[in-house]
Formats: structure tokens, C-alpha cells, sequence
């Protein structure tokens, strides 16, 4: 079938709810994907911070396959071993007690601010406030857009569910006005990231921690998109000497195979009982057989020291970027290879900026419209960080 065709079927039958790129990707292998006339891109988006492994990975394929000829769902009703094992790798790398699978970051994140209400209403029946951060992102149930510090998104929806507030993120003063003895959680990003990826400053994680503990509240980090190795750190949290109550993770956790999860404290597990929380599909035998395979590659010592030092040199190659076209990138931002390069007045507008990046052969992408936003699969190196370079260069200095 022609693009053109697959253009016209998706155009007519799918709910428009992207603007999307008009390309048909076909296959991938390794950093590259290929569309269906054989062009080559380099993937520096790895479907939103999904293949952490790139694509066609074999023993992720191989995993899949294996349990696919076996089982593919059984129903939560049951065990399983995939589930089991992925559930206590989670565990051991989080330092939380319990974990929990869904089928994405919105519903690993529905998840947290449930347990989190349900636990506070153990304390105080008007102990519901959840305090998450402008620019945030957390996903698009009502609770979690709710959630979701962008108005934008919100748009159209109303009434959303009551007992969110918002501060500023690494504003701890607006913090510290805001909550009280009333608020239930406090939820952020650990990075944000389609924010315009925006790390911690001036030890705001831990001081966020503090004033938790101070009121009794939760503190919820939602790693679905810093998570999963991203930041050179498995958790990124690690990096800020702080451990949340609750954590998020989705994105990357099974290499690309759908599935979400939170992990808590074993006192605030105990505010769920049989029946207060579930799912049909989550932590089915398929996506938890592809988590494990992630789950024991990703956290290896020498896979993250390698995220850590080629996200060391894209940054370096970002910023020497920057020094290049001052005019038109202001600041070079992020942790390991979750990083951002701030337009200012470019010749361009970023949409063009990747459009052009595209046509040269490399998918990079555009977050709030002023932030290139790079989250490669996990497995690049140096060479592909001078490639996309080479053609942000070309790009910037023909506009």
C-alpha cells in the first residue's frame, strides 16, 4: 500500500487527535527507523522516551515472541511468574515496598493519586489537596490533566475533579505557602519534561521532601518519562539524594510494549484493599516478560555509566551549538539523555527546525514550541550525537 493511501485511510477512520508527520515508519533497527519507501532517520525521539533499547533489540523480540507462544493474558486473578519477577526487580531498584502495573503513565499515575487520597483520608477526612507544578505533564484522564499544570489541557473538560492546586516548579517559597496540614500528596516530575525539560535547582527535591514530612504529606515523583535510566541514574530521584512514597514509571519500563507502574511505601499500600484499585490488562504476561528483559539490562552499572558519559558529550555538543548560533539557542538544559536547547528568536520556528531535521534524515522533536526536546533511545553513542549535530548545524546556519 502507498503512503499516500495509508494517509487517506488514517485521515478518514482515526479520531484527529494528532498533528502528525507525514511519514510512514516501517521498521526499525537499532537507533534508525526506516519508512515505508526505505528512507533512513536516526531516532532521537525513541517514541517519547519508549525504546530505551532501540528498536528490533533481539533479546526483547525474542522475549516477546517466546511468551507470546505461551500466554499472552491471563487475568489478574491469577500469578504469573513474569509479573512476580518484574514486580520484585522494581521493588529492589526503587527501595519502595509494593508495586503496581497498568497499561500507561496516565494510569500508573490515576493510581498514585488514588492510593495517595485513600491513604490521607485515613488521617483526615478533609486532608485532600494534591500540589503538583506549572508546566508539569502527568497524562490525559481527567485526573491526571487535572493534574497537569498547562491549562491548555484542561480546556473543554470542566468540571475537573476538585483538590488540585499549582506552584511553580523549583519555587519552594510558593510551596511552602501552599501547603498545609490539608494537603494529601505534593506531585512532581522529577525532571519535567514536556515542560521544556526543566531538572531540580538549589536542592528543591530535597526540601520538597522536607515540608512532606512536615504536614504528612506524600511526596509522588512521576518518573514515566525521566525514569527507566534516563537521567544516568535508573530512578532519577537518585541523583537528589531524596526517596518519594510513590513513584511513577511507564514509557520505557518494557522497551515499547505498553505498561505503566507505581511503586509505594508498604504504610501506603495498606490503604488498598481487594477491590479499591485493578485492571484487566496491566502487568499482563507479554508486557511484563518485555519489562524483565529491560529490567536487566537497563540498571547495569555499565549501561548507565554509558547514558551518563554520551549524555556528558551531547550536552557539551549542545552547548557548543549554542555558543555558535547565540541568537538563536539561549540555554542548553538536562541530565543524562533527557535534554532541552531553549530557542530564542530562531531563524526558524522549532516545528520547521524538525521539519528540516527530517527531511536531512533525523526524527528529533519540539516540545511548548520553543524546546528542542532530545530523548534518544538509551543505546546511542557519540557518533549518532555527532550526526544529529551535524545536522541541527546545517539546519541552523541555512534557516
Amino acid at each position: 500500500m502507498t503512503e499516500e493511501k495509508i494517509f487517506e485511510r488514517d485521515d478518514k477512520n482515526y479520531l484527529p487527535v494528532f498533528n502528525r508527520y507525514k511519514i510512514v515508519l516501517e521498521r526499525g533497527e537499532g537507533v534508525y527507523l526506516y519508512d515505508i519507501n526505505g528512507k533512513k532517520y536516526l531516532d532521537f525521539l525513541a517514541g517519547i522516551a519508549v525504546n530505551v533499547l532501540g528498536h528490533a533489540y533481539k533479546p526483547l523480540v525474542e522475549a516477546i515472541s517466546n511468551q507470546a507462544a505461551k500466554v499472552i493474558h491471563v487475568s489478574n486473578l491469577y500469578y504469573t511468574q513474569a509479573q512476580a519477577d518484574a514486580a520484585t526487580k522494581l521493588v529492589a531498584l526503587s527501595g519502595l515496598d509494593r508495586a503496581f502495573f497498568a497499561n500507561s503513565g496516565a494510569e500508573a499515575n490515576e493510581g498514585a493519586i488514588k492510593i495517595a487520597r485513600k491513604f490521607a483520608k485515613k488521617i483526615s477526612p478533609d486532608k485532600v489537596q494534591i500540589i503538583t507544578a506549572w508546566d508539569s505533564f502527568h497524562g490525559r484522564t481527567l485526573a491526571t490533566l487535572t493534574a497537569t499544570g498547562q491549562p491548555k489541557y484542561h480546556k473543554g473538560f470542566e468540571p475537573l475533579p476538585a483538590g488540585f492546586d499549582y506552584v511553580h516548579y523549583n519555587d519552594i517559597a510558593e510551596l511552602e505557602e501552599k501547603i498545609s496540614d490539608k494537603t494529601c500528596a505534593v506531585m512532581l516530575e522529577t525532571i519535567q519534561g514536556e515542560g521544556g525539560v526543566y531538572p531540580p535547582k538549589n536542592n528543591y527535591l530535597a526540601k520538597v521532601r522536607e515540608l512532606c514530612d512536615k504536614y504528612g504529606a506524600l511526596l509522588i515523583l512521576d518518573e514515566i518519562q525521566s525514569g527507566m535510566g534516563r537521567s544516568g541514574k535508573f530512578f532519577a530521584y537518585e541523583k537528589f539524594g531524596i526517596k518519594p512514597d510513590i513513584v511513577t514509571l511507564a514509557k520505557g519500563l518494557a522497551g515499547g510494549v505498553p505498561i505503566g507502574a507505581f511503586m509505594c511505601t508498604e504504610k501506603v499500600a495498606q490503604a488498598f484493599h481487594a477491590g479499591d484499585h485493578g485492571t484487566t490488562f496491566g502487568g499482563n504476561p507479554l508486557a511484563c516478560a518485555a519489562a524483565n528483559v529491560v529490567l536487566d539490562t537497563v540498571p547495569d552499572e555499565k549501561f548507565l555509566s554509558h547514558v551518563e558519559e554520551v549524555g556528558a558529550y551531547f550536552k557539551q555538543r549542545l552547548i557548543e551549538l549554542q555558543k555558535k548560533y547565540p541568537e538563536q539557542i539561549s540555554d542548553v538544559r538536562g541530565e543524562g539523555l533527557i535534554l532541552g536547547a531553549q530557542l530564542d528568536k530562531p531563524k526558524i520556528s522549532g516545528v520547521e527546525i524538525v521539519n528540516e531535521c527530517m527531511k536531512r534524515g533525523a526524527i528529533i522533536n519540539c516540545t511548548v514550541g520553543t524546546v528542542l526536546r532530545f530523548i534518544p533511545p538509551l543505546i546511542i553513542t557519540n557518533s549518532h550525537v555527532d550526526e544529529v549535530i551535524n545536522i541541527l548545524d546545517d539546519v541552523l546556519s541555512n534557516g
